[in-house]
């Protein structure tokens, strides 16, 4: 279900909205998905009040990565592309990505599977409530959501936000997709601001994939490890890294609303500090990843 919940965030942001047209920039003559996908973005900063403003720009060449490389070098800024085929994405530093959430078919399909650490380390039931305090490009919400929890996503950032109520709009006309993305309500707002006023509402998880630096995967002896992805990259040119003081608050105020027996679950590299500088109470990890567990405090 998705939110309608105003955005507590007031400062207004303008982005370029690039979008493709074959016939010189002519609104009636724009591509069918186009021009849906238009409208789409337009009613969802309406509906959810997004403090987002768009410069729109009609393109008539072709945008493929080489000429996207070209608009990111022109503007110099993070730019909203929609291409030949209705496909909303975000254009920043020459990296152009999107929720693209089509992709982890497969993975939520055999999500029940040990191999899925996250899930593992949840302990979730399809009666489970979860709060996806950073919810970046929704990818692990769908993990989260996948054996039936219902999942409140929340993103700070409103250009992230426009693109993940685009992608669960999208992806909801699909008939196999309905049911999850029902489970998905994403609310555009700081995870602070949100978990202050959600403190009377108990929930079983609260999940946090704070950012870290870029070289928060390498091994703290060899120097070597993991190299950040594409989407990881794109969040660091939006969004700042926590420092301890908001590690520290953020964490709090998830254990602040907490069920009993709840846990807050904190995604990190596996050789990162712990988060806010608190040992976990249990953790699950890989090569890569690392798990940390936080339960519910004298409840």
């Amino acid at each position: 279900m998705m939110s309608k919940q105003p955005n507590i965030n007031t400062q207004v942001n303008c982005y370029p909205l690039i979008y493709a047209s074959g016939h010189n920039g002519e609104q009636e003559k724009l591509p069918t998905v186009v021009n849906e996908q238009l409208a789409v973005v337009s009613d969802l900063i309406a509906t959810h009040h997004l403090p987002i403003k768009l410069d729109y720009q009609p393109s008539n060449i072709k945008l493929s990565q080489k000429n996207r490389q070209k608009l990111s070098e022109q503007y110099q800024q993070p730019l909203l592309i929609i291409d030949e085929k209705g496909q909303l994405s975000l254009l920043i530093e020459g990296m152009s990505v999107a929720p693209n959430w089509a992709s982890l078919q497969r993975r939520i399909v055999s999500a029940g599977r040990k191999s899925e650490l996250l899930l593992q380390a949840s302990k979730l039931t399809s009666e489970s409530t979860v709060i996806d305090a950073t919810a970046g490009f929704g990818h692990d919400s769908l993990i989260l959501a996948s054996g039936g929890a219902s999942v409140s996503m929340l993103e700070q950032q409103p250009v992230l936000a426009l693109l993940l109520l685009a992608e669960q709009q999208k992806m909801a006309k699909e008939k196999n997709w309905q049911k999850l993305m029902a489970r998905l309500n994403i609310v555009c707002i700081e995870a602070s601001d949100y978990l202050a006023l959600k403190s009377t509402q108990k929930v079983d998880v609260v999940y946090l994939d704070p950012m870290f630096p870029d070289d928060s995967y390498e091994n703290s002896q060899t120097g070597k490890g993991a190299k950040v992805g594409k989407h990881m990259q794109a969040l660091h040119g939006l969004v700042a890294p926590p420092n301890l003081q908001v590690q520290r608050q953020l964490l709090d105020n998830a254990l602040s609303v907490l069920k009993q027996g709840g846990r807050v679950v904190v995604k990190r590299p596996v050789n990162a500090p712990n988060f806010a500088e608190q040992m976990a109470d249990e953790s699950w990890q890989n090569a890569v990843i690392r798990f940390d567990g936080y339960f519910a405090r004298g409840i």
